[in-house]
């Protein structure tokens, strides 16, 4: 019997997949995967340029239920981890295209790191490694 050995996608809650994929790309600086018809649903997709492997979904929030969900699907704690080689400078430049930060980068012991939000209210935890 074969084991799971990966994640392969990520459903993210939205209003509209065309203004998630315009933050995503525009602001965040992912990269569009797929974008195509699939059955009476919309395949959208994107991940950061240099990942392959796992993509975030778009999935369009079309019941109450998925509406209540969208942008708290953490709950209040951080959604995902996006890393970075410099967070300070990614900071900067996040900020500059006007994404939302709760704070500025600071030092923890495994890294430099800093909270952001997408436009539904997702929050990400930008986070920079201490390299060993």
């Amino acid at each position: 019997m074969k084991t799971v050995n990966k994640i392969g996608h990520i459903t993210l809650l939205v209003k509209d997949q065309d203004e998630a994929l315009k933050f995503y790309t525009e602001k965040l600086g992912f990269q569009k995967r797929q974008d195509l018809p699939l059955g009476n649903m919309r395949w959208v997709t994107v991940s950061p340029k240099g990942q392959t492997d796992i993509e975030l979904t778009f999935v369009v929030a079309d019941t109450e239920e998925k509406r209540r969900a969208m942008g708290k699907q953490a709950g209040d704690h951080v959604f995902l981890t996006l890393e970075s080689d410099d967070c300070r400078k990614e900071y900067k430049a996040l900020k500059a295209k006007g994404v939302k930060f709760y704070g500025k980068p600071e030092v923890q012991q495994w890294g430099v790191d800093v909270v952001l939000e997408d436009l539904y209210g997702n929050l990400f935890d930008l986070v920079q490694r201490f390299k060993h």
